[in-house]
């Protein structure tokens, strides 16, 4: 099992004047078939090797027949079954860990980005964590509030690789949230991205993409904890609390 902070990292990302930058840049990380078996190996945030996660994919997968398949059922679990949640936010190691999101039954993007990997591996399929910096629309007053931006830094999302190539999949928000915000559910079939949706099934602004920070072995933890204490500190100070799903419907009148 891999050891927090023990995570390779990007060379290089593209960010804007008008968000932070990330640390500097470790080591790149290998990209090639001949470093597949990185993303296999079990990491101490995508803990593919605890038990509980993979039980949690060989009973999601069944029998499907391929691993395209098998990550199509992957991602749909991952994405229905543990509702979005940015009030559960544990900025600890132990909370950040695939096996936590799961414990829990819920959580943020990162988490079931984590979770959605780990479970992949557990299966033989490689897996990474990418992020990029959002800036989301259609986010709840009171989180926004606390937040006191509406840019998400280190918004956490799934890279797949299936059948020659790596595939994204963002399994954040379940489909009965969707349904609240009126935001059309992403979908994902195992051979295109699964990116968020620039505007939503009422034509407004839903997310924009602000700046790439480029794809993990694992989750890196020290960079998102010093990013979020920074720029979150209400949200941080807060702790887990609210009711994110009640909000949403409570304002879009759901």
């Amino acid at each position: 099992m891999g050891q927090a902070g023990d995570q390779e990292r990007p060379a290089s990302v593209s960010v804007s004047a008008s968000v932070p930058a990330p640390a500097p840049a470790l080591a790149p990380v290998p990209d090639g078939e001949a470093d597949l078996a990185l993303y296999l190996r079990p990491g101490f945030y995508i803990d593919s090797d605890e038990p509980s996660v993979a039980a949690f994919a060989r009973e999601r997968a069944g029998d499907a027949a391929t691993p395209a398949a098998r990550a199509v059922r992957l991602y749909y679990a991952v994405r229905d079954e543990l509702p979005y949640d940015p009030y559960d936010i544990d900025l600890t190691p132990q909370g950040f860990r695939a096996s936590r999101c799961l414990a829990a039954g819920r959580g943020f993007c990162i988490t079931k980005a984590g979770l959605l990997a780990a479970a992949a591996r557990s299966l033989g399929v490689p897996a990474r964590v990418g992020f990029a910096d959002v800036r989301n629309h259609l986010a709840t007053a009171r989180l926004r509030q606390m937040m006191g931006t509406d840019v998400f830094y280190y918004h956490g999302y799934a890279e797949l690789y299936l059948d020659g190539r790596w595939v994204k999949a963002t399994p954040a928000f379940n489909i009965e949230l969707c349904r609240k915000f009126r935001v059309r559910p992403l979908e994902f079939d195992g051979r295109h991205d699964s990116i968020f949706h620039p505007f939503d099934a009422d034509n407004r602004r839903h997310m924009e993409y602000v700046a790439e920070r480029g794809f993990y072995a694992d989750i890196p933890f020290a960079e998102i904890e010093h990013i979020f204490r920074t720029y979150y500190p209400g949200l941080v100070k807060a702790g887990p609390s609210g009711d994110f799903a009640a909000e949403a419907a409570a304002e879009r009148g759901a």
